[in-house]
């Protein structure tokens, strides 16, 4: 597996075998643990009871109150027990959850970075090359003496082009085993020389084949309709000779084959005359380097780019073509959700404890609804935007909690709960103004608190008795 495609390092997975085992072995340890400090509470009080078997009187209200303190803490504790049966188990699912989604991501990731790999094919500009001689001095030793000769050596100059017509045509196909996109080229170039020196009539046309190529057919070089030979096999130089003040045409025209980009490059020629018309017969398709093409047109899936300058023109970056992948945004978010998921679970709990009577099964049934819209929430991220899906989910989830209230009032608690526990923070993870809508619903839990206890708008606690008596009485 590539390192693209690793899941997020140092977090807990429960497909894995050995997490899974360590992960078993200390929830057993944790557990007897939490075991037996409940039956040491016990034995602790029964010993004092015995010891204060004799003072009749302060052993009934002493043993009285840590009786009820017992009971009442063994009540909460199977509530505790409860919340943590179905927050550590969660978390280990939203963990697992986080790693699978990342490893999705991240193959999505490297899938499109496979589609457009593979070296570029780079046209450099054709040059004129000629040679001069010219005078230069050194010093020798003679017979232990320092002497200065002056001599003459051969040096290369270069004649700037009059004139580029350039057109490519680009096709794009896939290559099967590596999903990688592959260009064919159809490359035709016209260039005009102009021989603007006196005394000089010999030159070399130096037009070398792209950089790149991985196949690279019917090359060949043209002066006024004839085909020029190299003068070494291998050797892209073409000897040819203009008199002063003459003008003659090169012609260079070829089919190649290489990477998912296409660029030519003057390598800090001043051009002249300047035209390249590249033509992408395939979509999407974007001009490359930041040069800005004079004009683009658009016809289908074809896209003709155009650059062009009557005048002389220096150009730093390469002219070019490359395939435009879609952008792939939101990376992240879900995982980080994941991650957060069961303080959202803890924070929506502790909401619905403090606004209305929770009795363990609803509290066991409200848990299995949230991780369950999570890992709904998970797998349909992936087929359409996350906004919607917990919109969508979000509704089932409202609709299931009406069921939590004994009553329209204890119901519309829940609601309230529910939307500022547990709907607004995942909406808030999945939204760019995360901190807005965090804050938000954390303004709108505290208003519930402060409303529903000290002005004491809701008696849900009285409401639920009498429902509970007269279903009692039915019964």
């Amino acid at each position: 597996m590539s390192s693209f495609t690793q899941g997020i390092p140092g977090l807990p997975d429960l497909t894995h075998p050995t997490e899974l085992v360590q992960f078993g072995t200390q929830a057993l340890t944790a557990s007897l643990l939490l075991v037996f400090l409940v039956i040491a509470l016990g034995v602790a009080i029964a010993l004092i009871s015995f010891s204060l078997r004799r003072s009749q009187p302060e052993q009934l209200i002493f043993i009285g109150e840590w009786a009820v303190a017992y009971s009442q803490l063994l009540r909460g504790l199977q509530h505790l027990t409860l919340v943590l049966i179905l927050l550590v188990p969660g978390f280990f699912l939203c963990s697992t959850l986080s790693n699978r989604y990342h490893h999705w991501e991240q193959e999505r990731v490297a899938q499109v970075a496979q589609s457009v790999a593979g070296e570029k094919l780079e046209q450099f500009a054709p040059q004129v090359r000629y040679s001069v001689q010219e005078p230069y001095t050194y010093t020798t030793q003679v017979d232990g003496k320092i002497v200065k000769v002056n001599d003459m050596r051969e040096s290369n100059r270069f004649l700037m082009l009059a004139g580029s017509q350039i057109q490519v045509k680009l096709d794009q196909s896939v290559d099967v085993p590596g999903r990688s996109s592959i260009y064919q080229v159809n490359y035709t170039a016209d260039y005009k020389v102009v021989n603007q020196l006196k005394d000089i009539n010999n030159f070399f046309f130096e037009a070398p084949p792209p950089n790149g190529y991985t196949v690279l057919s019917s090359y060949k070089v043209e002066r006024d309709g004839i085909r020029l030979q190299p003068t070494n096999a291998g050797n892209y130089n073409f000897p040819f000779k203009l008199q002063s003040g003459e003008e003659t045409t090169f012609k260079v025209t070829y089919q190649a084959q290489g990477g998912s980009r296409w660029v030519y490059s003057a390598e800090g020629q001043l051009l002249s005359n300047f035209r390249l018309t590249a033509i992408a017969n395939f979509a999407p398709a974007d001009f490359a380097s930041g040069v800005v093409p004079n004009e683009i047109k658009v016809d289908g899936r074809s896209t003709q780019f155009t650059w062009k300058f009557d005048d002389n023109v220096s150009v730093k970056n390469p002219f070019g073509v490359f395939t435009n992948t879609e952008p792939i945004r939101h990376t992240g978010v879900i995982p980080r959700l994941l991650l957060l998921a069961p303080a959202i679970f803890l924070w929506w709990i502790l909401l619905l404890y403090l606004s209305l009577p929770m009795s363990f099964k609803n509290v066991a049934i409200a848990g299995s609804i949230f991780f369950a819209c999570l890992l709904t929430l998970t797998y349909l991220a992936r087929l359409m935007n996350a906004q919607l899906a917990w919109t969508l989910i979000s509704i089932i989830l409202l609709i299931l909690t009406w069921g939590l209230g004994a009553s329209r009032s204890a119901s519309l608690a829940a609601i309230v709960c529910t939307i500022a526990g547990a709907v607004l923070p995942v909406f808030g993870l999945l939204v760019p103004f995360s901190g807005l809508t965090l804050s938000l619903a954390g303004f709108l839990s505290v208003i519930w608190l402060a409303v529903r206890h000290w002005y004491g708008w809701y008696s849900l606690h009285l409401e639920n008795e009498k429902l509970q008596v007269q279903r009692n009485a039915k019964d």
